[in-house]
């Protein structure tokens, strides 16, 4: 997919990935592109620098989303690329006791936005794709989606369950001419990743979001439905699955690690 002459939307797009994706998009010659975010403000700072549109927006809330959607439609035309960046960093402890954790809150927010705001895209966006002949989504997902997240049960547990998604959601949609990617990257210098605790998703460096932004536009013209600015990642992939044992053993090594660096 070539982005030059289409709209896009990218949520989470005030800050890090998403900014930086919506940077890209423009130098790409996107003919709009819609900055989404529950920080309005800095929406409107990357939509001003981007000649876009800014859209507050709680990813989490299907209502938010339709209207993401309706109001884009209206003003600017078809989406072409709908980027389902937002994140959300919550969970994090390397000190955990319990993978079950001791409130709901963590993990009922994490679903809202990692899995559900991208049902919610795909809710409202497949019928008005599959309407003009096709449609492109591409979700932000982590290699912790993959491969899992030391420290956060929560995060990865939802990642997981956005890869099979979006599994579902290209597989379903296939003979509709909709096309799906995920971005799974590990380490990026981002907010969120300075606000949780280092941990071995930073073991083979942190790429810029600039640089996660033009792997994206690589693998959107390759039309490739997974994006790994780590390629390190698929190697990972293949020890987990060709020995799934000596995988979780490997990462329980990890785990008590981190607990004997942050339990001091």
């Amino acid at each position: 997919m070539q982005v030059a002459g289409k709209v896009v939307v990218v949520t989470g797009g005030g800050n890090g990935i998403g900014k930086a994706l919506c940077e890209a998009f423009h130098a790409a010659g996107a003919s709009r592109v819609v900055v989404v975010d529950l920080d309005h403000a800095a929406a409107e700072k990357v939509a001003g620098s981007v000649g876009g549109a800014a859209f507050k927006c709680d990813v989490g809330q299907e209502k938010n989303i339709l209207h993401v959607i309706e109001e884009t439609e209206r003003m600017f035309g078809p989406i072409a690329l709908f980027c389902s960046n937002a994140g959300i960093g919550g969970g994090f402890d390397p000190l955990s006791k319990n993978a079950g954790g001791t409130s709901d809150e963590p993990w009922s927010r994490s679903w809202a936005i990692h899995v559900m705001a991208h049902v919610y895209a795909a809710r409202h966006l497949v019928p008005r794709m599959k309407a003009r002949g096709g449609g492109y989504f591409l979700n932000t997902i982590s290699a912790a989606g993959l491969l899992s997240q030391v420290g956060s049960p929560a995060y990865s547990t939802t990642k997981h369950a956005a890869v099979g998604f979006a599994e579902n959601l290209a597989i379903s949609h296939r003979a509709d001419n909709i096309k799906v990617s995920i971005l799974c990257p590990q380490g990026v210098d981002t907010n969120m990743l300075r606000s949780i605790p280092k941990g071995p998703q930073s073991g083979d460096g942190d790429l810029s979001a600039g640089q996660v932004a033009q792997d994206v536009l690589k693998g959107l013209d390759q039309e490739t439905f997974l994006i790994l600015p780590h390629p390190q990642v698929l190697g990972y992939m293949r020890k987990k699955t060709e020995n799934y044992d000596r995988w979780i053993g490997g990462m329980a090594k990890i785990q008590a690690k981190m607990r004997e660096t942050y339990g001091k």
